[in-house]
């Protein structure tokens, strides 16, 4: 079995996830990226996108993330995020209209909406409902 590292995955309002895994796997702002124990000292951006870890007892976690960073040092990594979403958190039909309201921004924008704005919450939306859709029991 891999050795274990400690993980913390925090938000502003709460923390997510606190304990021991044994991989991390994070969306990089240049790709997936992935920690084990002992990584070498870091410090990234992360995209939007899954996180997954695997905890010490075997279990998979994942979470839609909405981007943020990841800290590993000292056996232990940090991912602070601006929200992060376990599947069974996520209300896909919330999830679908906030996929309808940036498509409809973005195909037939009012004057004054910022497309890239409006392209970011399309991507952040698309992943929270592929995360619900894949990995919801």
């Amino acid at each position: 079995m891999p050795a274990p590292f400690s993980l913390r995955v925090v938000t502003q309002d709460r923390t997510v996830f606190s304990g021991q895994v044994t991989s991390l796997v994070a969306p990089g702002v240049e790709g997936y990226l992935g920690v084990m124990a002992h990584h070498a000292p870091m410090l990234t951006g992360l995209a939007p996108g899954e996180l997954h870890f695997v905890i010490t007892e075997g279990d998979t976690k994942v979470y839609a993330i909405s981007g943020g960073f990841l800290q590993v040092a000292g056996n232990e990594a940090v991912v602070l995020v601006d929200s992060a979403e376990s599947p069974e958190e996520i209300d896909i039909e919330r999830a679908r209209q906030a996929v309808a309201r940036a498509e409809q921004r973005l195909h037939a924008p009012p004057t004054g909406t910022d497309v890239d704005r409006a392209r970011a919450a399309l991507m952040r939306a698309l992943n929270r409902l592929r995360v619900a859709e894949r990995y919801r029991h």
